[in-house]
Parts: C-alpha cells; structure tokens; sequence
C-alpha cells in the first residue's frame, strides 16, 4: 500500500514537473504560432504560481514536500534507496539528478524569470468571460 502511494505521489511530482516545463515550451511556440489558449489567464496563473513555489523553496532551501512525502511513504514500504518500480525507476531517471543545490536554484530562478518574461511578451488575455 506504502509503496503505492509513493507511485502516486511520484506520477503527481512528474506531472508537476511536466506543467512548469511544457507549459513553458507551450507558451512560446504558442506565441510564435499564436495559438489563442496559451493567453488563457487561469492557464498561465497556475504556470506561474507554480514556478514561483519552485523558485521560493530553492531560495529557502527546501525540498519539495512532494519528495518529502514519497521519501517517508517508500521509508513505510521499507524500500531503501530507489529500487522499487518500474514507475518509480523511470520517472527518477526523468526528474531527479544529482546537482550541487545552487545548481536547481540558478536554474529554476532563470526559468522563473523566462516565464515572467512571456507575461510581458505575450499576457493573458483578461476577457470579460475569464473574469
């Protein structure tokens, strides 16, 4: 059951990642190809709230309660390190890497300041439906 949750937390944490990076990725070609979705303002709060959080933990130091979660649920399991399944093996490869902490911070605070960046270069469309 431990084992699981863990699963779970670490599919949520993948898709996490998934929307900060392709919601990026997303919003500049949309720009480009000017897609309408892409100035959704509810689409482009949540990106933003979302890499702030980011950018916030690493500023403080922090591990990302998501990890945290999955750590004490894989600890309940009694699984020791990452040899568990066949999810968990995979999507460690794709999120989790080895880096010095000021690394992810200089990362993500650079990524943070792109995804600022798209709100002055392409903002949301506040229409009186999104209101």
């Amino acid at each position: 059951m431990h084992q699981l949750l863990a699963d779970i937390i670490l599919v949520i944490h993948a898709l996490f990642v998934g929307f900060v990076v392709f919601g990026l990725l997303f919003t500049l070609i949309g720009t480009v190809k000017r897609w309408p979705w892409i100035r959704n303002p509810w689409f482009r709060a949540a990106h933003l709230i979302a890499i702030s959080v980011v950018v916030a933990q690493a500023w403080l130091g922090m591990i990302c309660p998501l990890t945290i979660w999955e750590n004490r649920a894989r600890q309940a399991a009694g699984s020791i390190g990452y040899t568990g399944s066949f999810i968990q093996y995979w999507l460690h490869q794709i999120i989790f890497y080895d880096f010095e902490p000021w690394v992810f911070t200089l990362a993500y605070t650079l990524f943070g300041m792109l995804v600022m960046l798209t709100w002055i270069l392409a903002p949301p469309t506040w229409s009186a439906r999104h209101r």
